[in-house]
This record gives C-alpha cells, structure tokens and sequence, in this order.
C-alpha cells in the first residue's frame, strides 16, 4: 500500500455532523491524503463540502418514523438503491483504502457497502449520547472513535471483536483552531483591556438564554471594561434587539447579530463564553480554552448536553448553570463572579489547554491511518 490514502467519508443532515468531518478532511488532506464525501442533495452538506474544496458524490437515503411501520419499506429501498451508488463511485474510480462515517442514515450505504467489500471503516460519535446509525454500524467497524467518555457505555455489546474503541475528542476545524486572539479583537473592535463576553444559544433553546441576559443588561454595561458579543439565532434576533432596546452609545458595546459566521475569532477575542452546551460548541470552547458558562439546553434527548458540559465543567474549565436557575440568582452570581475574576478565568483557561481538544483532529486522523494500514 502507498502512503497516500483514499478516504471516503459520509457525513450530513446538520452542521455538528458535517464540520467536524471536515475537520478530519482538512487534516488528512494536509498529510497528503485523498479524501472525498458521500451525502444528500438537500442536505446542508451539498454546500459546506463543496464550499470546503472536497469532491462530492450524491446520495439519497431516508429515515424511517417508528410510529409509522410502513416507511421502514421505503427507507430500505432507498438504502439499497444508495449503496448500489456507491459501488459505481468506487467502480469507476477505484475503491478507498478506509471509510469514516459521521453518523446520521446517510453513513449506512457507506459503511454497509465497505464491510460487503472488505474496506475497513471508523465511525465517530460526536455526541454524549449516540445515535441509531452509529450504534447499527459499530459492529463490524474496525474502530469506533468517541468525543466523550460517556459515549462507551452506549455501545457496550454492539461492538465487534475487532473494534477498536477511543477517546479522539470532537474535531474542530482549522478555521477555528488557528484563529488568534489578536486578530479576533482587531477585527471585533475589542481592546486588549477591555473583557468580552460572548453570548450564544445555538438554532435550539437560545430564547431562556436570551432572555436571561437581556434582563442583565443595566448591571453587565455598569462595567466599564465589559464588551458584549451576542448570537441570538436568527429567530430570536428581532425580539431580542427590541427587548434591550440599546442606545447609540450602548450599542457601540454589545453588539447584537443572529448568527456568529467566524466563530473561530470570537472564540479567541473572549474572556468569557455563556453558552448551551451542543457537542460542536463545547469542541469549539475546549479547543480555543475559553472560560465558559454553559446551560445546557433542558429538552434535549437524555439530557445529553449536560452530559456534555461535564466534559469541561469536570475539569473545572467551566460551570454549569442549569436552565431552571435563568431567573435565580445563581446565574446573574455566577456571570458577575467570572466576569469579575480575571484570576478565576485564567485558572480555567489553563484547565481547558489540559483536555487537548485543539488536537481531535489529528487524534482522529491517526485511527484512520491506523486501520487503513
């Protein structure tokens, strides 16, 4: 086998699916390997991948509604047809060394067809709590990559023999990792003396978090050395901007916008991070090692994103607050504290270096080459 690696990746349906497959495509492409993606049309994959630079080769697979029997009929047609596609991919160009699949139904014709075809494959699990393509795959997957510890239990019995199970952490992509805290304040208009808090809720749950803040408004801009940096999502934008109702001169420091499309700088401009706790945001937090509150959003399947925080908050690079304690003053306590306490920040930074999130990718990477070879 020559040293350069075809890698086939499957990964879609969401942003915290698709960008840490990127992430690992970004570190193989930059050892000097092939990488190229399976996923849907009308999934937001059809524009990150593309947009990324990596080829892309269309499939289409569904889920099946388990209150609705019937559409499991359809969802294996459609399996089926897929897998079919993929074998003319590799038939036409020569079949990969390894596959990576990312979750979601559209790793299935992937994965499925490489085990048929004996090519080894990996699948990573971003979240604390898996999901049903992953666990389905896991059997005859030559290594099963997790992001948090807590991900093992799930998987206990539907491993194969052969599985090689590890802790890579999340991947997070370079745009993210490189990002410097100086170019991220020059860009921001934040000063090297002046504290940013960052503020973000994620698509899901961000409207108790928004509220939350806002009702702290008065007490946040009585500090004079405190910027604001606030995503509301974009479906909360209008009644946020409305229920701080801002002036000219309050707004010149907090700044409001739906959607944070660099996170990477605002991540390394903050002093301090109020967030829910989704996989991709506590990645992004860990690997920029920023001091961090996070409330996990309290709807979530199995509670999952407090499953997450702890992967910080066990380290003691963040606290959690929970959604309940919004309107107690445990959470106006807890934000005052840390935005107060440079020393308290710094202690957390330095905790958060320790977990070697910035270094997932290249984690990842290495099982990869490691069953492949």
């Amino acid at each position: 086998m020559s040293s350069k690696l075809k890698v086939a990746i499957a990964a879609g349906g969401t942003a915290g699916h698709i960008n840490p497959a990127l992430a690992l495509a970004e570190e193989l492409s930059a050892r000097g390997h092939e990488v190229e993606f399976f996923g849907q049309s009308t999934r937001l994959e059809a524009t990150l991948v593309p947009q990324a630079g990596f080829p892309f080769s269309v499939i289409e697979v569904t889920g099946f509604d388990r209150s609705k029997p019937w559409t499991l009929i359809t969802a294996l047609i459609r399996m089926v047809a897929a897998e079919r596609k993929v074998g003319k991919v590799f038939a036409a160009e020569g079949k990969p060394d390894v596959a990576v699949g990312f979750g979601a139904y559209v790793e299935l014709p992937l994965v499925r067809w490489c085990a048929h075809n004996h090519v080894p494959y990996a699948l990573h699990e971003q979240n604390s709590v898996p999901g049903l393509a992953n666990k389905v795959s896991a059997k005859q997957a030559s290594a099963l990559c997790i992001s948090f510890p807590a991900a093992a239990k799930a998987f206990e019995g539907r491993t194969g023999a052969h599985t090689k199970v590890c802790v890579t952490g999340n991947p997070v992509r370079r745009s993210v990792v490189d990002a410097s805290r100086a170019d991220g304040r020059a860009q921001l208009g934040i000063a090297e003396n002046e504290t940013l808090l960052l503020v973000f809720g994620g698509s899901l749950g961000a409207r108790h978090l928004n509220q939350g803040v806002t009702a702290l408004k008065q007490q946040i801009l009585s500090r004079p050395d405190v910027r604001v940096i606030h995503s509301t999502g974009r479906d909360e934008y209008d009644s946020v901007v409305e229920a701080l109702a801002l002036t000219e001169e309050e707004a010149a420091r907090w700044k409001v916008m739906p959607y944070i499309d660099d996170m990477g700088h605002a991540l390394a401009a903050a002093d301090l991070v109020l967030s829910r706790a989704g996989a991709s945001s506590v990645a992004e937090i860990a690997a920029k090692a920023v001091p961090s509150i996070l409330v996990p959003y309290p709807f979530a399947t199995a509670d999952h994103q407090t499953t997450n925080a702890h992967l910080l908050v066990d380290e003691g690079a963040a606290t959690l607050v929970t959604d309940a304690e919004i309107d107690a003053p445990v959470f106006a306590n807890t934000l005052f504290e840390l935005l107060d306490d440079a020393d308290k920040r710094t202690q957390m930074r330095e905790a958060a270096y320790k977990l070697g999130q910035d270094r997932a990718a290249a984690a990842l990477a290495d099982q990869v080459e490691l069953i492949a070879r």
